[in-house]
């Protein structure tokens, strides 16, 4: 009898797992518990392909169920909790249960891996590593939690023959919390730790849970790039060894030597050799100049010169949704920043822009984070703020315990935020006009792209009225 492969979960990881099985001759059966008309047409698509789809169905598998017993393996997507119930009890008789990612692993690390994890941060080092490698001629490839998912990398690289795949020398892979939980067998020849702030606490119950999943992702790398600006990454200074940390402030204000850092003339220095001048670099904030030191400490171990890095940097435009530059309206710098999903990351956005600022703010809020640092900033950059989406009385609440006194506002959807903004920055006088949501998207956006790309298209309405 054909062993079966179970994949848990329809999005595209889960979708890029079934194919890549699939093209291997494998048969193969997708669980998905939603029935959104939308996947209709997903699991007709891959039934043509011979993949099974079950829409409408729960992750509970009793012992009776015929199928299980030919089950080769279970493949869970990201979204897919790895102590589910259903999943331990499963593990517990057995049964091999894996990530999308640890499957990619299997067919990918033949090549080398550079794993680059943080609470935030971590998808614009992603996207300027693989900008700085690409632009020197090496054969890179960048996917995992950004929307390139590894099975769908993986699942090209064996049926394309394009020259990018067919010579990759390296994959720049962003994983998330999730998918390093679940991928105890990755070992990437880099990885780079970002930062780390509480987030996904629903989830992972505790920070220090949190921390540790990502801690383990740099245990099992051959070379470990962290940030020493971070102030969590340093209290754990002493518990590494053969790790380069990187710095914007150097080495003479760290409890132990930096690597690589910004000396007071606004130069990369590494180890005492000057690298390059920083204004090669066009982004904005101080965390885009950690980001910068970040991708230089792994280029550089790629074997890549300074002056070429330098270069590189001239051509990077930055990361969608992630501090964008939309516009300028009348001297009104306009960002989407809709990456920004919680407070930590809201911060940084806001810091980085010009003062006074209109902040707009809303969706989703992530449970077990303390807005607090959050409300000072907005005292301290904004002139106004509006509040939209689920989150908008909750957050009113927490301005208002704050003592926050610019002008707040409060409306049910973006669209209507945006108008109420444009009027305050006209009437306040702003510098700026910035999406920062501080909150996940789902209570009115299927992902902070979508939600990105609907205030993009408000802000070019604006823009050519």
């Amino acid at each position: 009898m054909i062993s079966t492969f179970l994949i848990i979960g329809l999005g595209r990881s889960g979708i890029g797992a079934a194919r890549l099985l699939n093209h291997q001759g494998h048969k193969v059966v997708v669980l998905e518990e939603s029935k959104e008309t939308s996947l209709k047409a997903i699991a007709e698509e891959l039934s043509l392909e011979g993949i099974e789809v079950r829409l409408g169905t729960q992750l509970t598998i009793p012992n009776s169920t015929p199928w299980l017993n030919n089950t080769q393996s279970i493949i869970i997507s990201p979204g897919v909790h790895w102590d589910h119930p259903t999943l331990v009890s499963l593990r517990e008789k057995g049964v091999c249960i894996k990530s999308e990612v640890t499957l990619a692993w299997e067919h990918l690390n033949h090549h080398p891996w550079i794993g680059i994890t943080g609470t935030n941060g971590k998808t614009t080092v992603t996207h300027l590593l693989n900008h700085i490698l690409k632009a020197n001629g090496i054969a890179a490839i960048m996917g995992g939690n950004m929307g390139n998912p590894a099975c769908e990398i993986a699942l090209k690289s064996l049926a394309s023959k394009t020259k990018e795949l067919k010579d990759l020398e390296w994959l720049v892979m962003e994983l998330s919390s999730y998918q390093i939980e679940a991928s105890p067998q990755i070992y990437p020849q880099i990885g780079i730790w970002t930062n780390i702030t509480p987030d996904h606490l629903e989830r992972h119950k505790t920070f220090q849970r949190y921390r540790d999943i990502k801690k383990g992702l740099l245990e099992r790398s051959t070379i470990r790039i962290l940030n020493g600006d971070d102030p969590e990454l340093v209290k754990q200074a002493q518990a590494w060894n053969k790790c380069i940390w990187i710095s914007t402030k150097g080495p003479d204000r760290q409890k132990y030597p930096a690597d690589i850092w910004i000396n007071e003339n606004d130069i990369v220095v590494a180890k005492g050799e000057k690298l390059f001048h920083t204004s090669n670099f066009s982004l904005p904030g101080q965390h885009n100049l950690q980001n910068l030191l970040l991708a230089t400490a792994a280029a550089l171990q790629v074997g890549i010169k300074p002056e070429e890095i330098a270069e590189s940097l001239n051509s990077f435009s930055g990361v969608k949704h992630r501090l964008e530059y939309i516009g300028n309206m009348h001297n009104l710098l306009i960002f989407n920043d809709s990456k920004a999903t919680n407070f930590d990351a809201s911060i940084v956005g806001i810091d980085a822009i010009q003062e006074p600022a209109i902040v707009v703010c809303g969706g989703r809020v992530k449970k077990g984070i303390s807005p607090s640092d959050w409300a000072k900033k907005i005292q301290e950059k904004a002139c106004g703020i509006v509040l939209f989406g689920e989150a908008a009385n909750e957050l009113k609440n927490v301005l208002a315990n704050s003592g926050f006194t610019g002008e707040l506002l409060c409306c049910l959807e973006l669209t209507e935020a945006v108008r109420k903004a444009r009027e305050l920055t006209q009437r306040l006088n702003a510098k700026s006009l910035i999406l920062s949501p501080a909150c996940s998207s789902f209570d009115q956006y299927k992902s902070y792209e979508e939600r990105g790309d609907h205030f993009k298209s408000l802000i070019k309405q604006m823009l050519e009225e």
